[in-house]
């Protein structure tokens, strides 16, 4: 996995969200700012991804650990 954070991968993703929404640079430029992009959300889906793997983990049942479905509805 990358060494940047989740949280620093999210703003320089908005960060180029509303540069290419501004649309007053070069199609080369918008590519490039789009392709970092791509990668910036596959650094952030592979850091989620591991956040659901370790809270799967810590789940716990009263005899043992059990992955169980996240439900936000359910509360804490």
């Amino acid at each position: 996995m990358s060494e940047i954070s989740f949280e620093k991968s999210m703003a320089a993703l908005d960060e180029i969200v509303k540069k290419l929404e501004q649309g007053d640079m070069s199609l080369e430029e918008m590519l490039k700012l789009f392709e970092r992009g791509i990668a910036l959300s596959r650094i952030c889906n592979e850091i989620l991804n591991e956040a659901e793997k370790k809270v799967n983990v810590l789940i716990k049942k009263d005899d043992g650990y059990e992955k169980q479905e996240f439900n936000p509805s359910e509360g804490v």
